[in-house]
């Protein structure tokens, strides 16, 4: 499992905000919704054709799409493992993905960040040792930012590597959860993100129920903890019951594709 405890430092890749008010109508969020909802997740797969596979998932009005290269050679001899297949991930964001100009070297840092937070969640989980001396390649662009940019890329990289046929013990499917207003919400948006909310994000493994990423962005009281962590993980089952759909799917319209043996 990885655990990453950090400072808030995502200014530059934060989309510009107006003013943000705490007082809520009716118990609703700045959205509409309330604490213990999801953002409408919208996702399907298959949609670059030269991707051994990708996919396109929205998430709130955060946007990303995910395409994966291989298992195939090794590019350089540097990265051969001869046990196991070597994982490369690589994250950017379109120009266009944000309202704020980015300060480069911040962004570039955050970007390398993300990446290895995604290669660090599925090295464990993707059956590596079944595809020696080989290389799977995952790429990730964010098209449109409004918070919750690592849960995102961590569920759509789940998707793109079954649409890939890649082998992995079980889905990973990624939430936030925060402190908001004196409770647990789920799920922020960029709005909440800038508020320097204590902000977790949790990977489970929904089959094991094990915890594949802990990360969390800002300090948060220990009482507070148990409430959030658990808060995140109910989240990432509702994500689990989507991205499992999104693959049923395709599967289906696959079988009706395929020629009757008739």
């Amino acid at each position: 499992m990885l655990i990453s405890l950090q400072r808030k430092d995502r200014a530059s890749l934060e989309p510009a905000q107006g003013s943000f008010s705490h007082h809520r109508q009716h118990g609703l969020r700045i959205d509409g919704r309330r604490t213990t909802e999801l953002r409408k997740i919208r996702s399907i797969t298959s949609t670059l054709s030269q991707a051994d596979g990708s996919a396109y998932l929205e998430h709130g009005n955060t946007k990303i799409l995910a395409a994966v290269y291989g298992p195939r050679e090794v590019r350089s001899k540097t990265n051969i493992i001869h046990e196991r297949c070597y994982i490369n991930v690589e994250f950017s964001m379109a120009p266009f993905s944000t309202t704020e100009r980015r300060r480069r070297a911040k962004t570039d840092k955050r970007m390398l960040e993300i990446a290895q937070f995604v290669k660090q969640s599925f090295e464990p989980v993707v059956l590596t040792q079944i595809y020696p001396r080989s290389q799977v390649d995952i790429y990730l662009q964010i098209l449109q930012h409004d918070g919750g940019i690592l849960e995102a890329c961590i569920n759509a990289t789940t998707l793109a590597l079954m649409d890939a046929g890649v082998a992995m013990e079980d889905y990973v499917c990624a939430c936030t959860a925060g402190w908001i207003d004196k409770e647990p919400a789920l799920d922020l948006n960029s709005v909440e993100e800038a508020q320097d909310t204590s902000e977790m994000t949790v990977a489970l493994l929904p089959k094991s129920g094990k915890i594949a990423l802990l990360q969390m962005e800002a300090r948060l009281h220990v009482d507070k903890l148990e409430e959030v962590l658990q808060l995140a993980s109910d989240g990432c089952r509702q994500i689990h019951t989507v991205l499992d759909r999104t693959i049923r799917d395709r599967a289906e319209d696959l079988a009706h594709k395929m020629p009757s043996s008739s």
